[in-house]
């Protein structure tokens, strides 16, 4: 299979012994080009992860692989010593001048990672003990990192949740119609402007800054074959400043409900409590100790508005006429930003039983 990129071209710019023996497209991200690469050391087959930094979605590579180099430092200057150390944390592997990147003749980056063997990530959860344990690890990653030394981590994407930003887009973008489609998504709009008076709820809280993950699906978590235990975050391309309850928010929110993203039939969009049971429960085994009350007091309510913040974005997207996010079928964003809005309905009318689990906990 002819591959994108000459992935065997990359790999001699980094510290990797032994010979090539071949490479295909790894994983189910949509943003940087990702491959495993195989190399026979000594008789045995070692993988590696080599991936490229899309720099159209992120502006500064070279701050940003600044930052995941500090944030694997630290975890590992944490974890050092405990059993299985070397599958807990990423392992970046640094190129033959000694960099953690590498800017090929096309403007491209690149990086790698050791492959972490005997764990897989899962596109869609199967159990309450899976989402406990990815929850549980997330809780930790952001509690590892809570006495990150300073300087402050760069903004890898400024205002990634800014909901008050983020809906003065879609204002603008209903302003604009520049593609005739606000009359096509006249109740989408009008769900979106009810709702308008919680968007600044989180910010206006005054809760400490934190460093978060930012991009906490399910699938950003390595859990381990024998155990099942949630072993490695991965994916710290938008690890940066921000509130910890970003990260819970987005975690109810991909994971709670059994139906895909873009599914068109509503009735199938809910949010199981029980999930968000098991998902509280775990996040709060590791990060409850160091999360302030307000913090988590308002764990269900964040549940609830990065629900609605990535509503809000496929639906400017779609009344801007599909710029950011990819579509594969006309109305793609709309049957996105429906998925979302049912969601935040499904958690509005469970609210209450929210807040009394996580108060209990």
């Amino acid at each position: 299979m002819k591959l994108k990129h000459d992935v065997r071209l990359v790999a001699r710019r980094f510290q990797i012994h032994g010979a090539y023996q071949g490479a295909a497209p790894y994983g189910s991200g949509h943003i940087n080009d990702t491959y495993c690469a195989v190399f026979d050391q000594a008789g045995t087959s070692v993988r590696y992860i080599f991936q490229r930094i899309n720099h159209n979605i992120f502006k500064n590579p070279v701050g940003l692989m600044d930052n995941i180099r500090r944030v694997i430092a630290h975890l590992a200057g944490k974890g050092e010593g405990e059993p299985d150390f070397s599958r807990r944390v990423l392992t970046l592997v640094p190129t033959r001048s000694g960099d953690f990147y590498h800017c090929d003749e096309q403007g491209n980056y690149w990086r790698t990672y050791l492959f972490i063997e005997k764990a897989r990530t899962y596109d869609a959860v199967k159990s309450r003990r899976q989402a406990s344990q990815a929850a549980r690890a997330f809780g930790q990653f952001q509690k590892m990192l809570s006495d990150l030394p300073t300087p402050r981590l760069r903004d890898t994407i400024p205002d990634f949740h800014h909901t008050p930003k983020r809906f003065a887009t879609l204002e603008k973008s209903i302003a604009d119609d520049a593609v005739n489609r606000a009359k096509l998504a006249k109740r989408e709009i009008e769900f979106a402007l009810r709702h308008k008076e919680m968007c600044g709820v989180l910010l206006d809280a005054k809760l400490p800054e934190r460093v978060t993950h930012n991009d906490t699906k399910f699938n950003n978590v390595m859990l381990d074959d024998a155990t099942g235990e949630g072993i490695c975050v991965i994916d710290l391309d938008t690890v940066m400043p921000g509130l910890a309850l970003y990260d819970f928010g987005d975690m109810v929110r991909t994971t709670t409900s059994p139906a895909k993203e873009d599914e068109r039939d509503l009735s199938k969009v809910r949010m199981q409590f029980p999930m968000f049971e098991a998902i509280a429960r775990g996040y709060l085994s590791s990060a409850g100790e160091f999360l302030t009350p307000a913090e988590k007091q308002l764990l269900p309510f964040a549940g609830k508005l990065i629900t609605f913040e990535i509503g809000i974005r496929f639906l400017a997207d779609y009344l801007s006429g599909d710029t950011y996010f990819k579509v594969h079928r006309d109305g793609h964003n709309l049957d996105r930003c429906r998925t979302q809005f049912k969601l935040v309905e499904s958690i509005e009318r469970q609210e209450a039983a929210m807040n009394k689990l996580v108060e209990g906990i």
